[in-house]
């Protein structure tokens, strides 16, 4: 059997193209020398790939900042507002990511949303009535010649026709339908242009292909994939699907003139049984996904075998991969100086699994593959028992019962009484939490890690920071301020830092979005409360304003979607565990004077199934009373917020809203504010402050665009419920956009009163 991967890691082992683009950004380099070391990734890349004797190697999975952005430059799909300002290419491309404020003009970026059940962020692109699709790029050309250069012929990569259209947001009356045409066409001419360079396999992503698909949406799939597939120009195509099953177009998929399917069997729950009822097309190549592409744990052989055994009985040709793009993990182990031995060899990051790849292909091509060693050395691993189990965690939890998960009295009572006890203004002003990590902050959490500086010292140096946050938000007149969180690495990896049951890694970065990269912990054995986790500072923060201090905490389900979790116990056993030391941090804070408490699930819709017909047993009906459990111990009076953001929220609201949070925030100004009409569909009782500005973009919204915000909010939530807000933490930002945003966003929250005072 041959071996491939769907695609690799892009941000380097030691996220090198994270800083080449942030200095390039900063003018600190020029764009030569940041496509210096964008090539110098993909050259030590493609050569691991080889090395590890992988058969068949993606090319044109490499980005600066997202694949679907790049996808929408290669069509033409680019909105007027970017391309008139006159930028080059490259910052042209930057532009629509990240928006532009400069000399010629002002601009916001695309809107970003969640990459289906990942903490991958993609770009959404926009189709208008004026939008031509077109072959407008040579990127993917560019990358598969270089390649070439290199010795190695690789199989292109390219988020296909559907998939993209699906993603796209449509500004007027022009509907996916309606651009499918000559979108394939354009898709059939890419092929051409490869048969011309000499390439055998082009694979293009159809992630899409595994949700809920509609007789509309297949037509569409056949429509542009029967055009697509008349003439291949002599190359084979490869269609690619992942985190999940296609069980609505199976049939379909299997009829078309394609040369290779790519099936997802780690997160596809029907995959095995359709191939295994339906059978597999014959003279096709089933591509199939059987290591682990999301998870860090190494692969079990014996159970893989088994499977590839029962694929072998249906398809002719297989080639062995991995479940979906290894961007989703980390890039090598290589990295990893503290962890012990005998915890990283449970382990497989990236350039593991390459190695796992071409053990499966060894231990599959031996006349006897139970007796080769690789196949013992993973049979013991796999017969080992992990420590870290904790029998009163689970004793804990197993004991909950439904009143745990309710929090008392109902919402329209609490509301009454925080609005008596707060005495808040009309459009309350906040913001998310975290204020910028700048150079002395980071300056100072590695000295502290390096041991150059002391517990103690570190200590007052938070506090100062602290200080100068209170009072910076005094002056700007925020009314309800935060403490800046100084402290935190990273909103999931410091409440692991404190939870028992979590490994923390050292170099284990993956990307979020863009240039920003998470490193997130990994759930090791039973999670319980090692320590107070907020409360010190949360305390000290409140010591120096009159005004009420919102506590800040990440939610159980967030934590636990930003983690890597064991695969050996369900998620709901895991979620339960980390909710019960939140609420212990939330009653705690409670106790020690901080009558507004925060607690972030940004994550919130990052693991719901991507077919709705999973959504309750396998996710909301425990991911909600998680949440709920966090909180129902409260006093009425105090306060609970929550925030979510970059994702779609329209077809869970009722769930959202069934959270009983007091407080809830949204990121909601990249996407135009169309979660507004969604609240006001579905009475949305909860308080809500929708993000008046993008914090992911380094423009300063002006008081006049804040204020027009608010008034369309205005429309539809009514006066009493609405907070002013940014739409994220200030973390990624720098000072000087920090402050004057905020001011701007004061200022138009009170200019909002005035005119609603008068009226």
């Amino acid at each position: 059997m041959k071996t491939t991967i769907i695609g690799y890691p892009r941000i380097g082992g030691l996220r090198e193209l994270k800083f080449a683009s942030e200095k390039y950004f900063r003018g600190e380099i020029s764009a030569d020398e940041l496509e210096k070391t964008a090539k110098d990734i993909r050259s030590y890349d493609l050569k691991l790939q080889k090395d590890s004797g992988l058969d068949i190697i993606p090319s044109g999975d490499f980005s600066y900042y997202d694949g679907v952005l790049d996808t929408a430059f290669l069509l033409g799909a680019v909105p007027e507002r970017y391309t008139k300002l006159g930028l080059t290419e490259l910052d042209t491309y930057f532009a629509a990511a990240r928006g532009y404020q400069g000399e010629k003009g002002d601009v916001k970026a695309l809107a970003m949303k969640k990459w289906y059940n990942t903490n991958y962020h993609y770009m959404v692109p926009e189709i208008d009535d004026s939008t031509e699709i077109k072959l407008c790029g040579t990127r993917p050309f560019d990358l598969f010649s270089e390649a070439l250069e290199n010795g190695v012929k690789t199989k292109p990569v390219i988020v296909g026709g559907y998939t993209f259209l699906k993603l796209a947001r449509y500004t007027g009356k022009k509907t996916a339908a309606d651009v499918a045409e000559e979108t394939a066409k354009i898709y059939s001419e890419i092929l051409k242009r490869f048969a011309e360079l000499g390439a055998e396999w082009v694979q293009f992503d159809e992630p899409s292909l595994v949700k809920d698909m509609t007789a509309e949406d297949i037509a569409l799939f056949e429509q542009i994939y029967s055009k697509v597939l008349e003439d291949k120009h002599g190359v084979k195509v490869l269609i690619q699907t992942y985190f999940g099953d296609v069980r609505d177009c199976y049939d379909e998929l299997a009829a078309l003139d394609c040369d290779g399917i790519g099936l997802d069997f780690v997160e596809g729950k029907k995959s095995l049984e359709l191939v295994k009822t339906k059978g597999f097309p014959k003279g096709k190549v089933l591509f199939a996904g059987v290591v682990n592409g999301k998870n860090i744990w190494r692969n079990h052989y014996a159970k893989t075998i088994g499977m590839i055994g029962e694929l072998k009985k249906q398809a002719e040709d297989i080639v062995l991969g991995t479940s979906c793009s290894l961007l989703h993990v980390p890039c090598t182990l290589d990295n990893e100086s503290k962890l012990s031995d005998s915890i990283k060899k449970h382990f497989a990051y990236a350039k593991e699994k390459l190695g796992e790849l071409e053990e499966l292909k060894n231990i599959l091509a031996a006349d006897k593959p139970e007796d080769t060693e690789e196949f013992k050395k993973n049979t013991a691993l796999h017969s080992e028992v992990r420590e870290g189990a904790n029998a009163a965690v689970r004793e804990k939890v197993a004991a909950l019962t439904e009143k745990d998960f309710v929090r008392l009295p109902a919402f329209a009572e609490r509301e009454k009484i925080q609005k008596e006890r707060f005495k808040l203004p009309l459009f309350p002003t906040t913001t998310i939490g975290s204020f910028p990590q700048t150079a002395d902050v980071k300056a100072a959490r590695t000295a502290l890690r390096k041991g150059e500086l002391a517990q103690a010292d570190y200590e007052k140096f938070i506090e100062k920071k602290i200080a100068e946050c209170v009072a910076l938000q005094e002056e700007i007149g925020l009314d309800v301020p935060v403490h800046g969180e100084y402290e935190r690495n990273d909103m999931v990896e410091y409440f692991g830092e404190c939870l028992d049951g979590y490994i923390f890694t050292e170099k284990a970065w993956v990307q979020s979005y863009g240039t920003r990269c998470v490193k997130p912990p990994v759930v090791w054995g039973d999670i319980s409360r090692a320590r107070p986790m907020t409360v010190r500072w949360s305390k000290y923060a409140q010591s120096l304003t009159d005004k009420p201090m919102k506590g800040m905490l990440t939610g159980p389900v967030t934590i636990l979607n930003w983690s890597f979790p064991r695969e050996d116990i369900s998620l709901k056993e895991s979620v339960f565990q980390i909710a019960q030391a939140i609420r212990e941090e939330v009653l705690d804070l409670e106790a020690n004077g901080i009558s507004i408490i925060q607690v972030d699930e940004a994550a919130l819709r990052e693991k719901l199934p991507l077919r709705k017909s999973d959504w309750r047993e396998d996710y909301l009906d425990w991911a909600i009373p998680a949440f709920r459990y966090v909180h129902s111990g409260v006093k009425p009076e105090t306060q609970i917020h929550t925030h979510m953001c970059y994702s779609e929220f329209a077809d869970i609201i009722k769930d959202i809203d069934d959270m009983d949070a007091d407080v809830i925030t949204f990121e909601a100004s990249r996407s135009d504010l169309t979660i507004l009409d969604v609240l006001k569909e579905n009475d949305f009782r909860t308080e809500v402050g929708p993000g008046v500005y993008d914090i992911h973009s380094p423009r300063v919204p002006s008081e006049e665009e804040i204020k027009s915000a608010l008034d369309k909010m205005l429309g539809r939530i009514s006066a009493d419920k609405l907070w002013v807000n940014p739409d994220c933490g200030l973390k990624t930002r720098g000072v000087a956009e920090t402050v004057p945003s905020l001011k701007n966003l004061v200022a138009a929250a009170k200019r909002l009163r005035e005119e609603n005072s008068k009226a």
